[in-house]
């Protein structure tokens, strides 16, 4: 990822709805849920939030399946994967070993693997 790319994505979730939204679909995972589900769940109306949906989509945060009339809504988690570690790709100078035992959700798949440091003699 490069900074062209991560731009549009950060863009998209700088509304507080859509930031609940997005949490709220990776919270669900690969099962989704239909757009009335997330309306429901975050009492934001119909119309507001397709608003919403439509920019989380086109950012590629979103995909989308329509299913008879519904529509079900998957976070691409890859995506903020990827998003993640273009943060942290850079950690600690090159040195990620600095940031083992940070906590956080899933350092093993996002920073670099930690090798020991080589003992000086």
């Amino acid at each position: 990822m490069d900074k062209s790319r991560a731009l549009p994505v950060f863009e998209s979730l700088s509304s507080g709805v859509r930031l609940d939204v997005y949490r709220l679909l990776v919270k669900r995972g690969p099962e989704g849920l239909v757009a009335g589900e997330i309306g429901a769940a975050l009492d934001v109306p119909p119309t507001n939030l397709s608003f919403h949906l439509k920019a989380l989509t086109q950012a590629q945060l979103l995909t989308v399946e329509q299913e008879g009339r519904y529509q079900r809504y998957r976070a691409n988690i890859p995506l903020m994967l990827d998003l993640i570690a273009y943060l942290t790709e850079e950690c600690c100078s090159g040195h990620p070993e600095q940031c083992a035992g940070l906590p956080t959700a899933c350092s093993d798949r996002v920073l670099p693997p930690i090798s020991p440091s080589p003992v000086k003699p």
